[in-house]
């Protein structure tokens, strides 16, 4: 298939590029920036220049494929605060790929999360399928709606499917949820946790993820919601203490109220229990992670390499 993919250069979309080159699929990634367009083109794939703002060029270089992958999401306006602007950006660029690829069986994937779907207990591929009219579309209740809007391109002859990924999509060179785990641990003196640390999170290595966006890229039928979950939920307490002894400090717990000021926006989001399976999206693809979990990739070490800037 001529694959078109937004986020081709980011941290799931450097490894969906190969993966799919490597299956003997030809990528088209979207780059805003030279940097982005260089590196795509070092990996193999072909470049579309513009943005998620540039609705004609999603448009045309949709038409052009055989299949879309959407992984792009304003994270830095999500994480600003405007997660609002964010996530009608995102619906911005689902209805022109709705629009393009309408009639033609093709199909569409984007990416989601787990993170909050159904706290306190493991959420299935089976949640949050039907929207709630007494939730306010803010936060990832908005997200919600455009996997739904997504899912619902179904009926239009769209060959769409959701993925949502684990909060944790780790290995070496992630600049996520645990390398910020690993700063703010550095900064402060202590590896914390929010409570009793028994708060669980589910992850996934970022090869088992970029495997997971082939299969559904070519074999998942139309409407389906798959979770790229490789473990079903990492208690944090657990994560803390792998990083305290990595770097060597003691390990404590921080008070909810104090999780803000202590570990700054991801505080709001470490006491969240958020266990996930992908029990369904294993029987209908055959999937199978095979990389390290999430505490045995933090025990490496290449968390706690000092980067360059």
């Amino acid at each position: 298939m001529r694959v078109f993919i937004t986020g081709a250069s980011g941290w799931i979309g450097s490894a969906v590029v190969p993966e799919l080159i490597g299956a003997g699929h030809q990528v088209v990634g979207l780059a805003r920036s030279d940097a982005s367009a260089a590196a795509l083109v070092a990996a193999g794939a072909e470049v579309q220049p513009g943005s998620l703002d540039d609705p004609d060029s999603l448009h045309r270089a949709a038409a052009a494929a055989d299949g879309v992958i959407h992984l792009a999401f304003k994270h830095d306006l999500a994480f600003a605060g405007n997660f609002e602007a964010a996530t009608e950006a995102d619906r911005r660029a689902i209805e022109t790929f709705g629009e393009a690829l309408a009639g033609t069986g093709r199909p569409f994937l984007i990416a989601s999360g787990t993170l909050g779907l159904a706290p306190g207990r493991v959420a299935t591929e089976r949640d949050g399928q039907t929207p709630d009219p007494a939730l306010p579309l803010t936060g990832p209740h908005a997200r919600q709606a455009n996997a739904q809007l997504t899912v619902a391109l179904a009926s239009r002859g769209v060959r769409s499917s959701v993925v949502r990924f684990a909060p944790t999509v780790h290995g070496d060179g992630d600049n996520g949820f645990m390398a910020t785990l690993v700063a703010v641990a550095r900064d402060k003196g202590v590896s914390g946790y929010v409570g009793d640390g028994s708060s669980r999170w589910s992850a996934v290595h970022r090869s088992d993820a970029a495997h997971l966006i082939r299969l559904a890229l070519e074999q998942a039928p139309a409407g389906s919601t798959l979770h790229a979950i490789g473990e079903e939920g990492v208690r944090l307490r657990a994560v803390a203490e792998v990083i305290g002894r990595q770097l060597d400090l003691p390990v404590a717990s921080v008070s909810p109220e104090d999780a803000i000021g202590h570990f700054g926006w991801l505080g709001s989001l470490l006491g969240t229990d958020s266990p996930a399976s992908s029990t369904l999206t294993r029987e209908l693809l055959g999937w199978e992670p095979s990389n390290p979990g999430l505490l045995d990739d933090l025990a490496k070490g290449h968390y706690f390499h000092t980067r360059s800037a």
